[in-house]
């Protein structure tokens, strides 16, 4: 079985996976480091030299690879991982998916001084910007996950034992 996170950037997906992973011993992946790993290059460098478009189709790559993994799985997807059609139907058909959902002034908080090395927070005020894309991804997050979870306010093993609850209800 897989358990996906899903969610904006900031929102937590690899600090919680991390964590499920340690209380479920579980293997986890950062679909982000995946991609890293696969590319042997760091994502702000694939984005400004081949462009999100590119970027998108090596993550599909390497998303379809995670179905082969042995055993069970908690995978934290980068933030725009369901906006691209084809992964989001690979994700709600083949893994539990949570959105870890997080509102703007959270997301702003937990990202404010860590834009770098975040393409899509470039060249804007980070409100504006973070606004515009959660405008863009909410409906899309929503619609690929099986549990949505809020995060505002609550600690990372908060959030870890509220995904392991609400998953044993759905399965």
């Amino acid at each position: 079985m897989t358990i996906s996170l899903t969610g904006f950037m900031g929102c937590g997906k690899s600090s919680v996976g991390k964590e499920l992973s340690k209380l479920l011993s579980w293997h986890f992946i950062d679909l982000d480091q995946a991609v890293e790993t696969h590319t042997g290059r760091k994502i702000p460098e694939i984005f400004s030299s081949d462009g999100e478009a590119a970027f998108r189709r090596m993550e599909l790559e390497v998303l379809k690879s995670v179905p082969a993994e042995p055993g069970n799985i908690i995978l934290a997807l980068g933030g725009g991982t369901v906006t691209t059609p084809e992964c989001a139907a690979i994700i709600r058909q083949n893994t539990l998916c949570i959105y870890m959902r997080a509102t703007a002034d959270t997301l702003k908080d937990r990202l404010a001084g860590q834009t770098e090395g975040r393409p899509l927070l470039q060249g804007e005020e980070l409100d504006i910007r973070l606004a515009r894309l959660m405008a863009m991804r909410s409906h899309i997050y929503e619609k690929t996950a099986h549990i949505i979870i809020d995060t505002d306010g609550k600690t990372i093993s908060e959030i870890a034992q509220e995904i392991i609850i609400s998953s044993h209800h759905v399965r």
